[in-house]
């Protein structure tokens, strides 16, 4: 399992993921990280797929307007994005931003399953990785209702953190953990 993807989680969350995987494992399903800790660039690019440029426009303006700049200036950095729908949180809105959540893909032998619905055996790999994440009392995306996302857990069962901080405080604690990320940023993401 790459590693790399649960280590700058935090470390109450850490646990439980790992504990997530080796529960899946037992089981006959091979979880395999593909994303924790997300910074919020990558929030950025992965929130303006499928959204137009009046959409992006009035969100950095928003977000300008709520005394968040720094959120503002990720949206505006990042270049135009192409792809599908991948998200409806903005940057810092996102649990993968506070990394208290992980991004898994089912493995059937070294072939990668994105699809939710797939059952090899009779078995399907992201429902019982839900109901392991349930157990352990992680919120997984594969039970939320409208978009839904199979592969996500998060230590929250709480949408976003805008839900329990302000904008502005989101905003402070994104800029001390990725100012420097912005900093450095040479236009390269994805």
């Amino acid at each position: 399992m790459p590693d790399s993807h649960l280590s700058r989680l935090i470390p109450e969350f850490r646990i439980k993921a790992s504990v997530l995987l080796m529960r899946c494992s037992q089981r006959g399903v091979v979880m395999r990280p593909t994303e924790g800790l997300r910074d919020p660039l990558i929030q950025a690019a992965y929130w303006k797929r499928s959204r137009n440029a009046d959409e992006i426009t009035a969100e950095i303006t928003g977000l300008r307007s709520a005394g968040a700049p720094f959120l503002a200036e990720c949206l505006e950095q990042v270049n135009p994005q192409e792809g599908p729908h991948a998200t409806n949180a903005i940057p810092g809105l996102s649990w993968h931003q506070w990394g208290e959540a992980l991004d898994c893909v089912w493995m059937a032998g070294s072939r990668p399953i994105w699809d939710a619905t797939v059952l090899i055996n009779n078995v399907n790999g992201y429902q019982i990785y839900g109901e392991e994440a349930k157990r352990l009392g992680l919120d997984c995306g594969l039970y939320w209702s409208g978009f839904t996302d199979a592969m996500h857990v998060q230590l929250r069962n709480i949408s976003s953190p805008a839900t329990i901080y302000s904008l502005q405080d989101i905003d402070r604690q994104m800029e001390l953990s990725f100012r420097h990320q912005l900093e450095h940023y040479d236009g390269q993401l994805l």
